[in-house]
């Protein structure tokens, strides 16, 4: 009697997720409070290995508290571009103590990419998107493609662009189907303030000196009030994202949070 045919090994080159698993994952958790969320998407594994991508900017220390109340060994990439403000760098180490964090990883620009296109360190005051590129961009995606999704801060209400914005959609600088994850996304800008009261969480040290919005140093200015939180980006250009996203707060708390926590 012959032996058995030998099934044949293929290299699956099939997306990660597709806009149909997006849907889905949005239909599941329409209407379901973020913190759950993010205890199935953690615990059941339904996005695969996922990392938290953070600024540690004005808002990013909610999403953060939130992640940590589950599992504080979550990856959180920061995007260490050498032109980020002292109290950024400082607040950074101080959320990451707080919340006990276990596992930053800090992505810098490759040195050669960085000698050959800004040696000067001045791209950023002719090129922002160049400078973004080889600061941001590059060293994010590089990060990324060892992991299957991401969690964003992004929220709906910080600028028209990002109005409308999904909790579940596919990362469309990433042509293997990454998901990207924004559980804060329909959260509105009270909502953020009254965590940050709820939790003690401290704020950003240049949110009260007028920065709703805070990345780079050289491309961050203070915002007047009632203008959208982030006009104080780039101002004076046609740009409005660095790159790396192009193409009820009371009820998240976790039950019996610590305010110290």
């Amino acid at each position: 009697m012959g032996e058995a045919a030998r099934r044949i090994d293929r290299l699956s080159t099939a997306p990660r997720f597709t806009a149909a698993d997006a849907e889905a994952l949005n239909a599941r958790f329409a209407g379901v409070p973020t913190l759950a969320m993010l205890r199935a998407v953690l615990r059941e594994g339904l996005a695969g290995d996922v990392a938290a991508v953070s600024s540690f900017g004005a808002e990013s220390a909610v999403l953060l508290h939130l992640i940590a109340s589950i599992d504080r060994s979550v990856p959180v990439l920061f995007l260490d571009t050498g032109k980020h403000f002292p109290e950024t760098l400082a607040y950074r180490d101080e959320i990451m103590k707080r919340l006990g964090m276990t596992n930053i990883v800090n992505l810098t620009p490759n040195a050669e990419a960085l000698a050959a296109r800004d040696g000067t360190g001045l791209r950023w005051s002719y090129d922002p998107d160049g400078c973004c590129e080889i600061r941001k961009v590059q060293p994010l995606a590089a990060a990324l493609a060892h992991f299957d999704a991401s969690f964003t801060g992004r929220k709906g209400f910080q600028s028209a662009t990002r109005a409308g914005l999904p909790t579940f959609e596919i990362d469309q600088t990433d042509a293997q189907g990454r998901l990207k994850i924004n559980p804060l996304a329909s959260w509105s800008s009270d909502q953020v303030q009254s965590y940050f009261e709820a939790t003690g969480l401290p704020a950003h040290p240049l949110v009260a000196q007028g920065y709703p919005s805070i990345g780079c140093s050289p491309c961050t200015s203070k915002v007047a009030p009632g203008e959208d939180p982030r006009s104080g980006r780039w101002k004076g250009w046609d740009k409005t994202e660095c790159g790396i996203h192009i193409d009820g707060a009371a009820s998240e708390l976790p039950p019996g949070f610590d305010p110290a926590f």
